[in-house]
């Protein structure tokens, strides 16, 4: 299939999800222990509130900041760009490439279903999105 829906993408997905006032460390372990690039930071009723990625925690620590003393809430992308379950796969690779980021929150009614990311599209997906962008830029 060319251009699955998102909730098919990430069907039977358990994201990793930490409070505003979790420390960077802590997502960081989190992270590492679950082979993940990024950090879903909701609040107690699982709506979204941010997103903490490796490339956010290479940058804060590139900065000297202190990753045990740091919040998330102080260091994440907040109102991250969002995509709801029943969007395509090629809706979320247009989403990512505009604004130049590798994940994306997959968002119920307000509230965190999944994530997905870059490296969960299949090839077929990939080629039709390069096609596109290919078609675009000789328009333009």
């Amino acid at each position: 299939m060319t251009n699955r829906f998102i909730s098919d993408i990430v069907q039977n997905q358990d994201p990793l999800m930490l409070p505003p006032d979790a420390s960077v460390k802590l997502a960081c372990e989190r992270m590492c222990d679950r082979h993940v690039g990024a950090v879903l930071v909701a609040d107690r009723t699982r709506h979204l509130v941010g997103i903490f990625t490796g490339r956010d925690a290479v940058r804060m620590l590139g900065n000297g900041v202190d990753a045990a003393h740091t919040k998330l809430d102080d260091v994440m992308t907040h109102k991250p760009v969002t995509i709801p379950p029943d969007a395509h796969a090629i809706d979320a690779l247009r989403l990512m490439n505009d604004g130049g980021f590798r994940h994306l929150p997959v968002v119920r009614n307000g509230k965190v279903h999944a994530i997905v990311a870059r490296a969960d599209f299949e090839g077929l997906e990939l080629d039709r999105f390069e096609e596109e962008t290919t078609l675009w830029e000789h328009i333009a």
